[in-house]
């Protein structure tokens, strides 16, 4: 069966998603769909730890320890206004007594969305600027990214109060590959392109194409670099911008994990791996045994070869690289951290020196 478009109005109904602010509460129900499900198919399992929230809409759903079962909950009763056995990992199973209709919702997701809506004095559309069929599905996407779930809500609120809002004509160059950092941006509607120039083509290499709620700019502000690759708009579309200083407060020292090298011996001996942001020419020179060799301005184009389920202790001769590349990787969901100090303390740096 398919999934089906979500009326806020269907949302309204539970708790706490009654709490929100219309405007809030209209993304949501952009990013969210109703489901269905047939008699005697199972919602989740005794046991599960997959981190999301179920709200039934229509039919009765039988709750099971074993084959016992403990509980039956009908949508549009009193019992259905609050989420199905919320709690991990699961104490029950949730079987469908009869054919459902359902709300399945990211829990953390949710539970940063009415954080940041009740600390904050605005809405999404507040953030709109004026600008036709706009919406707000950008911030939502931001708020799904594994790097917002790291991220204080009251920075959360301060990111979006301080974001500016700049329009783009098609052709338009963003960052300029050389320039100095200045600002970290999210597209909010519209494409770019990112090209990196070499030596060997001056027209430059497509690294990747950017839709609403992608992200870039971060890696020149963290290593504090030059930019390492030319954005320009495809279309016409609206970019948000954060400024130097307010990211480095309120999204790279939250989201950063720094690791000794001491204690990262400890997790690549426990299965973690060593990850070299270096060029392939400094890491030929020396490297620590059994690290990879991902350079910093590859990362966005290969983190699909990298395991989320592997901790990453990523480095550089120093950390500037390092911290970049692990925060893009941590906006990504993935586990990683930045050797504190670089590779200059390492056996591998001093081997090489001897």
């Amino acid at each position: 069966m398919a999934d089906r478009p979500l009326e806020p109005a269907v949302l309204k109904v539970f708790s706490p998603l009654d709490g929100l602010k219309r405007e809030n509460l209209h993304a949501l129900a952009r990013k969210t769909s109703l489901r269905e499900m047939d008699a005697g198919r199972n919602l989740f399992k005794e046991g599960d730890t997959n981190k999301q929230t179920f709200f039934i809409v229509k039919g009765t759903v039988e709750l099971r320890v074993g084959e016992k079962v403990v509980r039956t909950i009908s949508g549009g009763s009193p019992e259905a206004h609050c989420a199905l056995a919320p709690g991990l990992p699961r104490k029950v199973t949730a079987r469908a007594a009869s054919d459902l209709e359902y709300i399945a919702i990211d829990s953390e997701v949710l539970d940063v969305l009415i954080t940041w809506d009740q600390t904050g004095q605005y809405e999404v559309g507040d953030l709109r600027g004026g600008a036709p069929n706009l919406g707000g599905d950008w911030m939502t996407t931001l708020l799904q990214t594994k790097a917002f779930h790291l991220i204080p809500p009251a920075n959360i609120q301060a990111i979006f109060m301080r974001m500016q809002r700049i329009n783009f004509r098609a052709g338009d160059v963003i960052i300029k590959q050389g320039s100095e950092g200045d600002y970290f941006y999210v597209v909010i509607s519209g494409k770019c392109v990112v090209h990196r120039e070499t030596p060997l083509n001056k027209e430059g290499i497509k690294l990747a194409e950017l839709g609403p709620g992608d992200s870039f700019g971060e890696e020149a502000l963290i290593a504090e670099a030059k930019r390492n690759a030319t954005v320009t708009m495809l279309t016409e579309g609206s970019l948000m911008r954060l400024g130097k200083s307010d990211f480095q407060t309120l999204l790279n020292e939250p989201l950063l994990k720094w690791i000794t090298y001491d204690k990262a011996k400890e997790m690549v001996a426990n299965g973690g791996k060593w990850l070299d942001v270096r060029l392939p020419s400094e890491f030929q020179n020396f490297h620590i045994d059994g690290s990879l060799n991902m350079p910093l301005y590859f990362i966005r184009l290969k983190f699909n070869s990298l395991d989320k389920k592997i901790p990453y202790i990523v480095c550089c001769d120093t950390d500037r690289r390092s911290s970049a590349g692990a925060y893009i990787l941590s906006e990504r969901g993935f586990d990683a951290y930045v050797l504190k100090g670089g590779l200059a303390a390492t056996d591998a740096a001093k081997t090489h020196r001897s």
